[in-house]
């Protein structure tokens, strides 16, 4: 197999050339840059990527651990990571989950063996305490509230989000407020529950079990959601509802059905999606791309050693004004 010193003749150019062009590296002239990829693959050099490694230290990879890749949810924070990764010739490495704890357990394994310099993880089933045990190897960030542990975080605050939407419904004149829930076990749904019963009880209002609805994540759920709302002899007059796929679902069969919005049924959605701005639905707009973007910034910090210490960072959030309230 062909080295770099015979690369370097093969394209008249120098080691240091060579190497500059198969580590990506920006600053290279477009001749040179195209002379030592034709010795490349004339000479048909591969690279061994694992003693690459070894030397660095580095794999330039960090592993991005969610339940599922085709959300749009997850898709904008993997968005939003994607980007801010390209800028420093990082790669990601998406685990999905299922929310299966041995999948998530097996991306910490990769750890641990250093496959991947970090970790961010979008969302999770595995415990705090067990996936601290994995930090010693490695930064591990995760998109969610973490505080008093060796775990860095990037979050919005769920509790303050639910809060204000509930007292905008209140103040628009809905007394019947009832929301959605993709997992209600999770710990965003029980901050967000905890939300809904304190909020409510301050304003003097009612909070019904049978006004929260579980298992609403995708588009489809919210025509489902339709339906069951419509059986109800007292249904909700009003909804938060924790995601825009499910808003917009709920929206387009409203629609269909001649559900007047927000007349018979008024909601507001939550991630601020294209598809709430299409259909005119209010929503909460938690920056998910700004998470992401950070998460990946703050991984990157501690992975070139610019930090040791755990990073806790919260972001903003705001109420998009739309026509579905």
């Amino acid at each position: 197999m062909p080295n770099i010193k015979q690369i370097a003749e093969a394209a008249g150019v120098s080691v240091s050339t060579v190497s500059r062009v198969l580590n990506n590296h920006p600053y290279v002239r477009e001749d040179k840059r195209k002379a030592v990829e034709e010795a490349v693959e004339r000479l048909q050099y591969s690279r061994n990527m694992n003693a690459v490694h070894l030397v660095k230290g580095a794999t330039q990879t960090i592993g991005v651990v969610l339940p599922q890749i085709n959300n749009a949810y997850f898709g904008r924070v993997v968005e939003g990571i994607g980007e801010q990764a390209l800028q420093v010739n990082y790669q990601l490495m998406l685990c999905q989950t299922g929310y299966r704890t041995h999948e998530e357990r097996r991306a910490l394994h990769m750890l641990r063996d250093k496959i991947v310099d970090g970790l961010i993880i979008v969302s999770r089933s595995l415990s705090l305490n067990q996936i601290e045990k994995y930090a010693k190897y490695g930064p591990i960030t995760l998109c969610e509230e973490v505080r008093g542990r060796s775990l860095s975080c990037v979050y919005f605050d769920h509790y303050a989000s639910f809060q204000k939407a509930i007292i905008y419904l209140w103040n628009k004149g809905h007394r019947r407020i009832g929301y959605t829930v993709n997992r209600r076990n999770s710990a965003s749904s029980t901050t967000r529950n905890k939300a809904y019963l304190d909020t409510l009880a301050s304003l003097g209002g009612e909070s019904r079990e049978n006004w929260i609805f579980d298992n609403c994540m995708h588009l489809e759920d919210g025509a489902r959601l339709l339906t069951k709302i419509l059986a109800m002899d007292d249904p909700p007059s009003a909804l938060l509802i924790t995601g825009d796929q499910v808003a917009a679902g709920l929206m387009i069969a409203a629609h269909n059905q001649s559900v007047r919005v927000p007349d018979d049924l008024a909601f507001i959605g939550l991630d601020n999606q294209p598809i709430s701005k299409l259909l005119g639905i209010t929503t909460i707009d938690n920056r998910l791309n700004e998470i992401g973007a950070e998460a990946f910034g703050i991984s990157y910090r501690q992975i070139t050693k610019q930090t040791d210490s755990t990073i806790i960072q919260e972001l903003g959030f705001k109420i998009v004004e739309r026509s579905s309230v």
